[in-house]
């Protein structure tokens, strides 16, 4: 297993301390509702995982400055505001434990919520002219929609094949960690090269990030992140499943889609499903294709300078792939 997310964040400890701070009092308000909910959000954010990548990034290409904190500001407003509505869409009550926040205050203030978050990363850049900052969040924006259309799209018809499943990851979640380890990179000035590069690192690592992330839906691993089925429940053909449904004949196939079309709040159709993905070896092999994207992240970084800025980074990529939740 990686080395534990503290250690891995030692480098630059006092910066994501600071960073903290700072992020706390950029969702300052004088209107006293959203003050309350900027509170509540700040309170159960996460294990500060994109954050983490912007300053490594950063560090392994140059001198941390402020640029650097106003980039990680602008994509924890994002990733935090695309959390919020994507439970607003998915009617979802629970975020990591607790409730979420259209559980408590409802839909139309979540979705306010999550548009005044958008904005505050808008106008971070903007007050300061990171222009190449915010080009770099608008692009993964643009991105991050087009990969929830285009699965939603694909996932009417259940005809998700392979090539599609890379395209929606790509888009909808490794564009994040691509544009956080794009924007550490540009905000210490780093030539476009190496912008580029350190780009397409984040990419790999994003989309290794995803299968992991999907994994977790068949009891992949010792501790899981989130239940057994999620993904099949909300009818999401996922790599584990669509391996399964390519090396089926026609008759079983037709079966297991109609299961996941009709059957899929079934606790006991979820659960053949599920079985069957783990007799099929469609496990081993989305392991075999997270571990190849692992590896093409791992190769990028290799040709950085070495030091404990390089070593956080390596073993951040596989804290993020042999996570347990």
């Amino acid at each position: 297993m990686a080395n534990s997310l503290e250690s891995i964040q030692a480098p630059v400890r006092d910066h994501i301390i600071a960073f903290e701070s700072g992020f706390r009092q950029a969702l300052q308000s004088k209107v006293s509702l959203l003050d309350l909910i900027m509170r509540f959000v700040v309170k159960r954010k996460g294990k500060q995982i994109r954050p983490l990548f912007v300053f490594l990034s950063a560090g392994i290409c140059g001198e941390i400055k402020d640029p650097t904190y106003r980039g990680a500001m602008m994509i924890e407003m994002l990733h935090t505001a695309t959390l919020i509505h994507d439970d607003v869409v998915d009617d979802s009550n629970e975020r990591r434990g607790y409730f979420s926040l259209n559980a408590l205050w409802k839909n139309k203030i979540s979705v306010l919520i999550g548009d005044y978050l958008l904005s505050k990363g808008l106008l971070i850049a903007l007050d300061h002219d990171d222009f190449s900052l915010l080009k770099i969040v608008s692009e993964a924006t643009r991105q991050m929609s087009e990969g929830e259309l285009l699965q939603i799209e694909k996932s009417r018809f259940l005809d998700i094949k392979e090539e599609v499943y890379f395209d929606i990851i790509r888009k909808k979640t490794a564009s994040l960690i691509a544009s956080c380890t794009a924007v550490g990179a540009e905000s210490v000035k780093a030539t476009a090269e190496v912008v580029r590069k350190m780009h397409d690192f984040g990419e790999n690592v994003g989309i290794a990030f995803q299968i992991r992330d999907d994994l977790f839906d068949y009891g992949d691993g010792h501790a899981i992140g989130k239940p057994r089925g999620i993904d099949i429940k909300e009818k999401k053909l996922t790599l584990p499943l669509i391996y399964l449904l390519r090396n089926v004949n026609a008759q079983e196939k037709r079966h297991l889609i109609h299961l996941v079309r009709r059957h899929h709040n079934d606790p006991e159709k979820v659960r053949e499903i599920i079985e069957k993905v783990n007799h099929s070896g469609g496990i081993d092999y989305a392991r075999l294709k997270m571990a190849e994207y692992r590896d093409k992240a791992l190769e990028i970084l290799g040709t950085f300078p070495s030091g404990e800025m390089r070593d956080s980074l390596e073993n951040l990529v596989i804290f993020t792939t042999e996570r347990s939740k």
